[in-house]
């Protein structure tokens, strides 16, 4: 049983900030925190004892964000951007490796699975 916040499904019993910072892309624990204070929403309260007019609220703060699929969208647009321009963050994300300065001798492997996700020009 959960409780539905901006088309997820969170935990009745996990805290509000825990459990908005833990299903929705873009939302951290400190957005969590503002949101939760601009709603008005006491700091240990639990997602079952949210009221509908509470739960209103939050989606309308959130609706407000740049969060899940439009995030994502700007992410992927910045990384194309950075392709199409050739700098040296991109040219490491056409070749699949680390683009922040790692190195490469030992421990490329996540970048390698990560930056190959769909991000062709």
């Amino acid at each position: 049983m959960g409780v539905h916040v901006f088309g997820k499904s969170i935990k009745h019993n996990s805290l509000v900030s825990v459990g908005l910072a833990k299903k929705i892309f873009g939302v951290g624990f400190l957005t969590a925190e503002r949101i939760c204070a601009k709603v008005g929403i006491y700091p240990q309260m639990r997602m079952n004892q949210l009221t509908e007019p509470q739960i209103l609220a939050i989606n309308k703060e959130l609706s407000d964000l740049t969060i899940e699929g439009h995030l994502k969208q700007k992410i992927n647009d910045n990384i194309k951007l950075k392709r199409t321009i050739g700098t040296w963050a991109g040219q490491r994300h056409a070749a699949g490796l680390p683009v922040r300065g790692q190195r490469t001798r030992n421990n490329a492997s996540t970048a390698n699975r990560l930056n190959k996700l769909d991000r062709h020009t």
